[in-house]
């Protein structure tokens, strides 16, 4: 039996230049978090964690991935403001408590690398496409590139401000 619509691509195949890379895979084989998303995440997680990585003048730095001191961990605010930052609001007390109990955590509570890499492990198994929403949101392409991000934009904005 032919298509009633012989000329409509099946819903899984993709037409057009910008669909001609392949798909890059967030998790390996086995289920774990891929070395690509790992440097994506570990960038995320140093522009909201303390220690703040040494001082690097954002001229010099340009699109380059930031990679968190050893010992580095999110404070309850770091914490906040990357959950602004990702999702626009800041994670209840309620979820803050789960997020303690459940994952990698300090003595003090704050979440560590080894944490917020859980989370995305724990949320790429059940939602691929809430990741992607989350990389996009931090200036990461489909290709798992940084082609821009909003902190960024907006201390070049500030910079062009204090000079006009």
């Amino acid at each position: 039996m032919q298509s009633p619509r012989p000329g409509t691509p099946e819903p899984c195949s993709r037409q057009g230049r910008r669909n001609t890379q392949t798909d890059i895979q967030l998790l390996d084989d086995d289920g774990a978090i891929s070395e690509k998303l790992e440097a994506c995440l570990k960038h995320i997680f140093t522009k909201y964690c303390i220690p703040a990585p040494p001082d690097v003048s954002h001229k010099s730095l340009g699109l380059s991935l930031l990679t968190p001191p050893e010992g580095a961990y999110l404070t309850s605010e770091g914490l906040d403001e990357w959950a602004c930052d990702t999702n626009g609001a800041p994670f209840s007390a309620e979820t803050k408590d789960e997020l303690i109990e459940f994952l990698d955590v300090t003595d003090d509570g704050g979440l560590t690398l080894k944490g917020f890499l859980q989370i995305y492990q724990l949320q790429t198994e059940n939602d691929e496409e809430e990741t992607w929403r989350d990389l996009s949101n931090h200036g990461f392409d489909r290709t798992l590139t940084l082609v821009s991000t909003r902190r960024e934009d907006d201390i070049e904005a500030a910079a062009v401000r204090s000079l006009g």
